[in-house]
């Protein structure tokens, strides 16, 4: 016989994996905006317009960083007051509702 099949701590995993990927890309993405950025200012020559245009990149990918920063903060903040854990994927806890489980 096979292996078993995947059940919830394997989609918790996958989930959690996605989850940590996507916040990975995200840093990759501002270092990739600002070196970008960096090289227009470079090769800009002075020229007003292509100026503007690399602060304009600097300036969407350093909120795109404090968005990203705000949204982490408000998740902590929302898992201080109510003690629920929004940080954490697991199925297991939506599945127990007064203490019987649903999900197997």
């Amino acid at each position: 016989m096979g292996p078993d099949a995947a059940g919830l701590d394997q989609i918790e995993q996958v989930f959690t994996s996605v989850i940590s990927v996507m916040v990975g890309l995200g840093f990759v993405a501002l270092l990739v905006l600002l070196v970008l950025a960096g090289f227009k200012y470079l090769t800009s020559g002075g020229e007003q317009k292509a100026v503007q245009q690399a602060h304009l990149t600097v300036t969407w990918a350093l909120l795109g960083i404090l968005f990203m920063a705000i949204a982490w903060l408000l998740l902590q903040l929302i898992e201080n007051f109510t003690g629920i854990k929004v940080t954490t994927f697991d199925i297991k806890s939506l599945c127990e509702v007064g203490g019987k489980q649903f999900c197997k």
